[in-house]
C-alpha cells in the first residue's frame, strides 16, 4: 500500500514536469523571463496603454482564438471574454484603423473595423459562455450592457 502511494505520488510529480501546455498563449517561444507573448502584451497594455499596445493585443487575441493549440486545442479560459470586451470598448476600432500596421490589418478581411469589431466582440463573448458555461453569470450581463441585446 505504501509503495503504491509512493508510485502514484511520483507519477503525479513527474507528470507535472511535462513541457506540453494545455493551451496556446500566443507563441511557442518563452521570453527570457519565462513569460508568454500573451502575458507580455496584456501586461504592457494594462500597465501603459498605447495605440500600439491595443493593436498588438487585438492581433494576438485574433491569432489565439483562430488557431487554438496546446493539448486541449481550445481557447484558454477568459481569452474570448477579454478579446470580446476589448473589441467592444469605445475607440478600439478607430484606434486600430488609425494605428495598426499593414501586417496587423491583414489579420482581418475587412476595412470597416467598427462593424467588424462590434460583431466579432459579441461573437467572442458568446463563445466564452459556450466554451466555459460557468462564465455565463458574469458574461451574460456584460454582453447585454455592451451590446444592448
Amino acid at each position: 500500500m505504501k509503495t503504491r502511494l509512493i508510485a502514484v505520488a511520483a507519477t503525479l510529480l513527474l507528470g507535472a514536469c511535462s513541457t506540453s501546455r494545455l493551451y496556446y498563449w500566443g507563441s511557442s517561444e518563452m521570453s527570457d523571463n519565462g513569460t508568454t507573448r500573451y502575458e507580455q502584451l496584456a501586461y504592457r497594455n494594462y500597465d501603459k496603454q498605447t495605440p500600439e499596445s491595443i493593436c498588438a493585443l487585438v492581433v494576438l487575441y485574433e491569432d489565439m482564438v483562430s488557431h487554438p493549440g496546446g493539448v486541449r486545442k481550445t481557447v484558454p479560459p477568459g481569452i474570448c471574454a477579454e478579446y470580446g470586451f476589448l473589441l467592444l470598448q469605445e475607440g478600439t476600432a478607430a484606434t486600430f484603423e488609425q494605428h495598426a500596421t499593414r501586417k496587423q490589418k491583414r489579420a482581418f478581411r475587412s476595412e470597416d473595423y467598427g462593424a467588424l469589431f462590434a460583431a466579432r466582440g459579441e461573437e467572442m463573448l458568446k463563445k466564452e459562455m459556450e466554451l466555459y458555461p460557468e462564465s455565463a453569470k458574469f458574461i451574460g450581463p456584460l454582453l447585454k450592457r455592451l451590446t444592448g441585446k
